[in-house]
């Protein structure tokens, strides 16, 4: 029953025939869920993308980045400052998305021929300078008390609301973006990302530059957060220094390995993560919320160590193995430990 239900899900009729009953749903939801759960929802879409950026330069390339929550904050940025300004929403999307590949090259290019702890200490720097720097700039970014812009509100002829129009875009966005990076580490570049991580001298002797790969990788990285922080816009619509605070950016660490690192399904489980588990943890506890959630994420190292995208990738192997044992019970005379065969009943030859 097992392989049976597995064969299915690998069947390409069903796998779209899935893929369209969740697009669907994710369509109709917010026609018929009240406000809060659809600002819940879009806001698991904005920190999805952000710890999809994440699992770009982490997950798929293995460099080690704590600065990725810098990059949403430059966006959110750029973004409330370009819409002050009164510019076109398209001009502040691509600003908002450029400004954060360009800080990622220049940063990228320091870093990338660094490894583990000294490319870490590198990218921690970020949002320990980008907190001072955005109070310090205060023309452009409100200083301490930060800034706002309500540019989200649903247009008239879309007869929605505001909450509703604001999901709509985050899920167009997000969709995109993840449907982008998806069909990207499924390529050539997430082959060359994968080598990369797994071994940089195999990767040399097989033609691909590490360090190219990862200056392409940490610039993909943060465009990607450019998106989240225009997202992140889009729902809040208010950021100020907090924003960028080095502690946010070790949360998306904590829910990329949650979710699960390298892989696209568990970027969206880490923004999950990352949204209800502290309102959660908040509800049960708040005075022990960092506790709970340090708990939480030894729990699935331990049970997970994939994080949670992994769990049906288990399933399959206990119950393949539950199988092969069955199987083995089953077959009389053989010993314990060598695979089941297949039994023939002797061939009697005939006597004149």
């Amino acid at each position: 029953m097992g392989a049976q239900q597995t064969g299915l899900f690998r069947k390409p009729w069903f796998q779209l025939a899935l893929a369209l009953v969740v697009v669907v749903a994710l369509v109709v939801a917010p026609l018929v869920l009240p406000i809060p759960v659809n600002q819940t929802l879009a806001r698991i879409g904005v920190f999805a993308v952000a710890v999809l950026g994440l699992n770009v330069i982490m997950g798929y390339t293995g460099v080690v980045s704590l600065g990725q929550i810098f990059f949403l904050g430059l966006g959110a940025y750029v973004t409330a400052y370009g819409v002050n300004a009164d510019w076109n929403i398209v001009v502040v999307f691509i600003a908002a998305v450029l400004s954060c590949g360009a800080a990622g090259v220049v940063v990228a290019l320091a870093a990338a021929r660094l490894g583990g702890l000294a490319i870490a200490m590198v990218t921690i720097a970020l949002p320990i300078i980008g907190v001072p720097l955005a109070k310090r700039l205060s023309e452009f970014t409100g200083g301490s008390q930060g800034t706002s812009a309500r540019f989200s509100s649903a247009p008239d002829w879309t007869g929605l609301a505001n909450d509703q129009w604001q999901y709509y875009l985050v899920l167009a966005i997000g969709g995109a973006t993840f449907l982008l990076v998806h069909n990207l580490v499924r390529g050539k570049y997430g082959r060359a990302f994968r080598i990369v991580k797994e071994n940089e001298a195999v990767a040399g002797a097989m033609g691909i530059s590490p360090y190219h790969y990862k200056v392409l990788s940490f610039t993909i990285a943060s465009m990607v957060g450019g998106v989240s922080g225009f997202l992140y816009m889009v729902v809040i619509q208010y950021t100020s220094p907090e924003t960028l605070a080095f502690h946010h950016s070790i949360s998306l660490l904590a829910s990329m390995v949650v979710g699960g690192a390298g892989s696209i399904i568990g970027s969206l489980i880490g923004g999950i993560y990352y949204v209800l588990v502290p309102n959660f943890t908040n509800e049960v506890a708040p005075t022990l919320t960092s506790l709970i959630q340090g708990a939480i994420l030894l729990i699935v190292l331990f049970v997970l160590p994939g994080g949670i995208a992994s769990l049906p990738r288990m399933l399959r192997r206990l119950t393949s193995r539950r199988t092969n044992r069955s199987t083995r019970r089953s077959t009389p005379g053989s010993p314990p430990g060598t695979p089941a065969q297949e039994t023939t009943p002797p061939v009697k030859e005939d006597t004149p």
